[in-house]
């Protein structure tokens, strides 16, 4: 059987259409106008103890849109950079630059000096909204960048009162004083918001296919691109996820009941899932720092939350305490799970904890970013990434681009109204993966089996997850190879049982002198925490080929091996 008669049986027998409707929308925070258009007093997001309702949330982001227009040089299409953790700021100024035709840049708040010069600089970011906490890390940057308008906002913006959960939050998140800060004509959000609160908003026209995001992703030269998702894209993923999540058995008309979201929404998975809530009316708990993990269970308890969005590692450290084992979970109808590989072990934990099974997805952030989903039932198979995507085609392919049929292992790639435009100014790159006819290939090596189930098998690339977060040999090696006493490195990922895997860097030494420590304590200054190297090892050469390109998978193969 063909691959795609394969997966639009499968669709069929789980009542899944196989296409989505036409898209209506022009842009992305139309979902939003719409939304607070008939449910306008629900509520839409809290964090740190504070909520809006969809009326409010849409009158800010009207406000946050005219300072833009009336009180800035920013015209359509310039891109604007957020760098904020789950705070309320987030959708208030991401909706807003929608409106105002920008183009948003999610940016890491924990990126180092390197990162962020090198996003702000390739995206072309004219604007920069960053929360107070993180500002000093800006600061520096600013002067090498071609940004002219940074906005700062301190975590109790939009807040009316300081409540204790905030101040028990701030003491955990910031661990202390905010830094001092110096950022030349640097304004206030809350001082914007007002201004563009007297002001009218003025229609940019915003097309469908313009662009709405640019998401980075890891480069294989060592520098991160970005990907170009336009409205269409993304307001495609919306749709597509409706149809997939309707198979879950979940209640369409569940208004106001709240989803937990406790991953960053500068990451595409919660970015997306954040787009879909607010177009379904959801009430979304945003979790601002999941790692305190005592805080985010007593943040859930006040909620009888229905839809909880999770990765494998925060599932395992959930299910291993007794407080969250204490939560009532007799509302929760859904868990949806992305960004990393979910293990058997963190799966039934999480059914003999919470009695609810674990919706595994599989995307990529340039596909905005959903392809398939385990939809429960006749939808779920062991091993495998579910149903693929409404108005999705997949195919395998083999070394010379010859399409594969169902049983066969080669490269999975992907066409569909949600994939990417390409890499931005990287045409080169973006020929590389993105053929003329819209197929995208995403690296990952698959077999789609007889009943249309796609599996993941391996991966091309050398690309490692770590606690959902990708990580790109190259660049760690650019930077690792930097230092005065590295001749040269190698770096690889290997398996972790709290973060699917984690990373470890070989290294030959040019100075004798040089130990581990140095190594870590370099990547700290260079690489955002989740990039840097776990282990060290020293080894006196690194396997290559005739040509020298360094073997990674001898190393991984070896480290396999050692371990076992």
């Amino acid at each position: 059987m063909q691959i795609n008669e394969a997966i639009t049986a499968l669709q069929q027998r789980v009542n899944i259409a196989s296409t989505i409707d036409e898209i209506t929308d022009s842009h992305l925070a139309q979902l939003l106008t719409t939304t607070a258009s008939k449910q306008p007093e629900n509520l839409a997001f809290t964090s740190l103890g504070h909520s809006i309702n969809f009326a409010q949330l849409n009158a800010l982001s009207d406000a946050f849109a005219i300072y833009i227009q009336q009180h800035t040089d920013l015209q359509k299409g310039d891109r604007l950079a957020i760098q904020l953790p789950n705070v309320i700021q987030y959708p208030v100024v991401f909706f807003g630059a929608i409106k105002a035709g920008l183009v948003v840049v999610n940016t890491n708040p924990l990126y180092t000096e390197r990162e962020l010069v090198h996003q702000f600089n390739d995206s072309g970011a004219k604007a920069l909204v960053v929360l107070a906490n993180v500002a000093h890390s800006v600061q520096d940057v600013i002067p090498k960048t071609g940004i002219r308008h940074v906005i700062v906002t301190e975590i109790a913006d939009l807040h009316g009162t300081l409540s204790r959960t905030l101040i028990n939050f701030a003491m955990r998140y910031i661990k202390r004083a905010v830094p001092a800060y110096s950022i030349p004509n640097a304004l206030t959000l809350r001082g914007c918001l007002k201004l563009g609160q007297k002001g009218e908003f003025q229609d940019p026209n915003i097309a469908v296919d313009d662009l709405a995001l640019l998401q980075y992703t890891g480069g294989t030269t060592g520098l991160s691109k970005g990907a170009m998702l336009s409205h269409r894209s993304l307001l495609s993923n919306v749709a597509q996820q409706k149809l997939l999540f309707k198979a879950f058995g979940a209640p369409e008309d569940e208004v106001n009941s709240t989803a937990v979201l406790p991953l960053p929404l500068y990451h595409i998975f919660a970015c997306s899932a954040c787009a879909f809530l607010v177009s379904q009316g959801r009430h979304c708990l945003l979790i601002a720092n999941p790692r305190d993990l005592p805080s985010m269970v007593k943040t859930m308890s006040a909620w009888p939350f229905s839809v909880f969005y999770g990765l494998n590692t925060l599932f395992v450290a959930l299910c291993a305490r007794d407080d969250f084992k204490a939560l009532d979970f007799s509302n929760l109808s859904m868990t949806v799970s992305g960004g990393m590989a979910l293990t058997s072990d963190a799966a039934q934990r999480w059914h003999d904890t919470t009695g609810v099974e674990i919706n595994e997805g599989y995307g990529l952030t340039e596909t905005s970013p959903v392809v398939s989903i385990n939809t429960g039932g006749a939808g779920r198979k062991l091993g495998s990434i579910g149903v693929t995507a409404p108005g999705t085609e997949l195919k395998v392919i083999d070394g010379e681009g010859n399409a594969l049929p169902c049983g066969e292992k080669g490269e999975l790639c992907v066409r569909g109204p949600q994939v990417m435009q390409g890499y931005w100014q990287q045409p080169e790159k973006s020929a590389e993966v993105l053929s003329a006819d819209g197929w995208f290939a995403t690296g990952d090596i698959a077999v789609i089996d007889e009943d249309g189930f796609p599996q993941l098998v391996d991966r091309k690339k050398d690309m490692i997850i770590v606690s959902g977060f990708n990580v790109y040999p190259n660049e760690l090696e650019n930077v690792i190879s930097s230092h005065d006493k590295v001749l040269e490195c190698a770096v690889i990922g290997v398996k972790d049982e709290r973060a699917g895997e984690k990373v470890k860097v070989y290294v030959v030494k040019s100075d004798s002198s040089l130990t581990s420590e140095e190594i870590i304590a370099y990547c700290r200054t260079q690489l955002t925490p989740y990039k840097v190297p776990s282990e060290v090892a020293f080894i006196d050469d690194l396997p290559k080929s005739n040509v020298g390109k360094i073997l990674r998978r001898e190393l991984r193969d070896a480290d396999a091996s050692n371990s076992a």
